[in-house]
């Protein structure tokens, strides 16, 4: 009998195996102590491969920086769904975030971490990815803010703060929730579920915009009874 030939592997597959073996590297060595034989090693590829394939270092640290930004992009929008009321919708859209990094968490590490630190022009693209994610917060609380009755001075002035401040605590809690099993995270306690995370994220977050659409205001001397949203709207 003649000799077997092995299935060649589609260029596509062997690129994400790349990719995966990247994420894992970068995330855990970081850029600069990150070594292409290492990423070699972990993909089962040779190292002339992964040039061949990805150029450079700093070519492939690039493609994972995309893979990543437009993964959890695309969970976050996915799980959002369309024509509920807004909390519904940043309650669904928090699931999708917290259950997309609780799931890649070397991928969030390697976006929120090594991209912004590594600077020009990678940064920038993680600041873009957070300025979609803000523009998607922004537009849902815009949305509740109009259904409350709020004046436009909260919809148009203060949304978009608010907006920033909540992706912010969001990506902190998921760095907090999402520490890598043997990156510091006790072996005892287990980490918080995507459910959970988010309910935490809403109890935050909603529970005080709520309050805030309904007229309460902090001021200098304390909270501040206001006319409410509801009532100003009316």
């Amino acid at each position: 009998m003649g000799a077997v030939k092995s299935k060649r592997v589609p260029r596509a597959v062997r690129e994400r195996q790349m990719l995966d073996a990247a994420v894992l590297t970068f995330a855990r060595r970081g850029y600069r102590a990150a070594s292409m034989d290492e990423i070699a090693e972990l993909a089962g590829v040779s190292k002339p491969l992964v040039y061949l394939y990805l150029n450079s270092k700093e070519d492939l640290f690039s493609a994972v920086i995309r893979q990543e930004s437009e993964a959890l992009m695309a969970a976050v929008t996915a799980a959002a769904e369309p024509g509920l009321a807004p909390d519904q919708q940043l309650w669904s859209g928090l699931r999708g975030f917290f259950a997309h990094t609780a799931e890649r968490p070397y991928g969030w590490a390697v976006l929120h971490q090594q991209a912004r630190a590594h600077g020009e022009p990678l940064a920038r693209e993680v600041a873009a990815l957070r300025a979609d994610m803000v523009d998607f917060v922004t537009e849902l609380l815009g949305a509740a803010a109009k259904e409350a009755g709020c004046a436009g001075e909260l919809a148009e002035r203060e949304v978009a703060g608010l907006a920033h401040a909540l992706v912010g605590a969001a990506e902190s809690l998921a760095e907090w929730s999402n520490v890598p099993a043997g990156d510091g995270a006790s072996a005892d306690v287990a980490p918080p579920s995507a459910q959970d995370t988010a309910a935490t994220m809403m109890n935050f977050a909603w529970t005080g915009l709520g309050r805030l659409m309904g007229g309460e205001r902090w001021g200098w001397s304390g909270l501040v009874d206001q006319e409410g949203c509801a009532r100003a709207g009316r």
